[in-house]
């Protein structure tokens, strides 16, 4: 059953002073920007169940609000449960009485799950259309850059991501021994002799040598063999757990199954690599989050990154408008025609003005954004440009557009400090299309209660 919110008053609602009851000017804005019922409509929508059957979920008014200020702080769920339960303002902001008992941090991990990356997407509409309302949301003029949000994965060798299958299925092997010992009968722990051989890769390098490559490749080949036998002792694992078995057998059978099915992808992949194709279509890089990419962004700092491309779009209100969170490195020049029908999607019209980089640019694009209604597109052409298009990039508007672009930096550095678009912390694509859309959220929440506060002095 979903719950919404409690309704019933508590005694420390009447016996608190006001001064203690009053929240801080930014977060009672946030607090009566939340207050709107469009903020519910995505979880009603979204629960499979509309009837007053079966347990309620946990208050959504209070889950979103503890969802915000875990964001606005970047605090973990734990550390989360902590700080709000030992602060009074915070306890009055996420609508949880004095008395009463903070959840479990797994409740608020179930619950992130279960509305997935959807409703994270409908409630930035919703702040959206909020703020236009308010009249704090200008969208006359649009700006997009993308950047990588980088998955929470340590750096990928084809030796250490078959590690990180053997522990696994070690691991899997040891849960199913506790309630099916006959199945373990026979499988050999690994995980030992796996270690000891990437210590020696670590070592080999040092060298710095042609001859310490040739023998890294040795090593990774003797890994691969090791990798293997588990494999081939852990589907013997999965042959004898019965169909009509434990629920518990069952359970760590199928996710034994994934696993191995993935540690065989990961074993083609070393070999291939081992024989000398360096290049993968789709390659893996991660054991924990198979769905993260190589990226390469042309950064001197970091020339490949690992984890998931982002699309970020912004109005001269500083608002974040839209964004959207691509598996692999799909061109730019591919993303500007999609975030220009977002904006009008969003706001039923067309933006007057578009700035991006250069690698935005090409003439189909700017026809395209001409004919959906824009009437100035500053898009730097890449490569030679002859003296007409010259002349057309140095117009002053040209030019201010791009002064105007290159501000957006600055606001995607200011999400990846302050707002966790550096790296996610949860796992897949839908996972980090929900990190991505919480950080969007809780950005542009703070701006508009900066916004807001400053208009009312």
């Amino acid at each position: 059953m979903l719950k919404l919110r409690d309704e019933q008053l508590t005694l420390w609602d009447t016996i608190l002073p006001e001064e203690i009851r009053k929240l801080p000017a930014e977060l009672a804005i946030i607090d009566e920007l939340l207050d709107d019922e469009s903020f519910l409509q995505p979880f009603m929508e979204k629960h499979p169940t509309k009837t007053k059957m079966g347990r309620p979920t946990y208050p959504i008014e209070k889950y979103l609000r503890l969802m915000v200020l875990k964001r606005k702080y970047n605090l973990g769920y734990e550390s989360l449960i902590k700080e709000v339960g030992d602060s009074i303002t915070w306890r009055l902001f996420c609508r949880i009485a004095i008395d009463e008992p903070m959840p479990d941090p797994s409740t608020l991990i179930y619950a992130r799950k279960r509305y997935g990356d959807e409703v994270v997407e409908q409630l930035n509409e919703a702040l959206l259309h909020k703020l236009k309302e308010k009249a704090v949301l200008k969208h006359r003029k649009l700006r997009t850059d993308t950047t990588v949000v980088e998955s929470d994965i340590h750096h990928p060798t084809d030796a250490t991501l078959l590690q990180d299958g053997v522990k696994v299925i070690t691991h899997l092997v040891r849960k199913i021994r506790q309630v099916a010992s006959h199945a373990a009968q026979g499988f050999e722990d690994r995980t030992a002799e796996i270690k000891e051989k990437i210590l020696s890769i670590a070592k080999v390098l040092r060298r710095r040598s042609r001859e310490s490559w040739e023998e890294v490749d040795r090593i990774t080949e003797s890994v691969i063999e090791v990798t293997e036998a588990v494999v081939e002792q852990a589907n013997a694992v999965v042959a004898k757990i019965r169909e009509t078995g434990k629920r518990m057998a069952q359970q760590s059978k199928g996710r034994l199954q994934t696993a191995i099915t993935l540690t065989g992808q990961l074993i083609r992949q070393a070999k291939q690599v081992v024989s000398g194709t360096r290049v993968i279509p789709d390659r893996i890089v991660s054991f924990f989050d198979p769905e993260a990419r190589p990226i390469k962004k042309g950064k001197l700092a970091k020339g490949t990154e690992f984890g998931y491309k982002v699309r970020i779009d912004e109005t001269e209100s500083g608002f974040i408008t839209g964004y959207a969170v691509y598996n692999g490195n799909p061109a730019d020049d591919e993303l500007l025609i999609p975030a220009v029908k977002a904006h009008i999607e969003t706001f039923g019209v067309a933006p007057t003005a578009v700035a991006t980089d250069r690698g935005f640019s090409s003439k189909k694009n700017e026809s395209a954004v001409t004919a959906l209604g824009v009437k100035r597109a500053s898009l730097p052409r890449k490569g030679k440009k002859g003296q007409a298009r010259t002349e057309h990039e140095n117009q002053p508007w040209f030019k201010d557009l791009q002064r105007y672009r290159a501000a957006g930096e600055a606001r995607i550095s200011l999400l990846k400090r302050k707002y966790g678009l550096g790296r996610s912390r949860y796992r897949g694509l839908v996972g980090s299309k929900s990190w991505v859309g919480f950080g969007i959220l809780t950005h542009n929440l703070d701006r508009a209660a900066k916004m807001l506060a400053k208009a009312a002095k």
